[in-house]
């Protein structure tokens, strides 16, 4: 009887556990948050009280500390670059860099649980370059970053614009498409580059990607070049005649 009153406790425990986590009153995961190069953010959080004393930390280091009898003080690369709201508790970084990203977490009586924060900071990305390649009747497509771009290339995301009239097919990859030759060449194909925090677009014209055809026109000029010459010689012949 005692044990399944205990196996019955565990259970309702881990049940008012699990509430609590879709409730979000406790994590124990750090929030992920975007900021852009020379840009600024702000980490937010949450008090059941006044705040009295807050100290901003980057992993072990000191960001930002403040108590009630004393001035907001800023450490290290901070100085001059962060803002702590000594209401609300948020800590706003200006003028972002790579090298700020960290995870970082507020230290405070009036916070129930520490909040932390992972920061990543990103920058603008370059338009996009369009190349297309006909192989087989199909043309394909290729979404290209020319320039030097290597900041967290993993978040970024490809996505495509097709007319109605056009049906993308998925390549190898998520920069590739590729479509039919006999699809109306006329239509303009999007391609869409994206990360957390930009976005940016590219287009094209199929026809672009299909060279000209100058078959026909050889065609009909090895039909008419015969004839020609025989016309020419006719006439030399009928007005050589006496």
């Amino acid at each position: 009887m005692a044990a399944g009153s205990a196996a019955g406790w565990a259970v309702g425990a881990l049940g008012v556990v699990c509430l609590l986590l879709r409730l979000d009153f406790i994590s124990c995961d750090s929030q992920v948050i975007y900021g852009a190069v020379n840009k600024n953010v702000t980490l937010y959080t949450s008090s059941f009280k006044p705040f009295k004393e807050i100290v901003w930390k980057r992993g072990k280091d000191k960001v930002v500390e403040w108590d009630d009898q004393s001035e907001v003080r800023a450490f290290l690369s901070f100085k001059d670059r962060v803002y702590l709201d000594t209401v609300s508790g948020n800590l706003t970084i200006c003028k972002l860099t790579p090298s700020d990203e960290d995870e970082y977490g507020i230290e405070s009586p009036s916070v129930r649980n520490n909040s932390k924060f992972t920061l990543r900071v990103i920058e603008s990305l370059p338009s996009p370059a369009l190349s297309c390649t006909l192989i087989d009747g199909n043309i394909t497509l290729q979404c290209l970053i020319l320039e030097d771009y290597n900041t967290h290339l993993e978040l970024i995301q490809y996505s495509w614009d097709c007319p109605s009239t056009i049906q993308c097919q998925s390549g190898s990859k998520p920069s590739e498409v590729y479509v039919t030759k006999e699809g109306d060449l006329s239509q303009e194909i999007q391609c869409i580059i994206s990360n957390p925090l930009f976005r940016r677009t590219t287009s094209i014209i199929l026809s672009t990607c299909v060279p000209s055809d100058n078959t026909r026109h050889r065609t009909v000029l090895f039909a008419i070049l015969p004839a020609l010459i025989f016309g020419l010689l006719f006439l030399k012949c009928f007005l050589g005649r006496p």
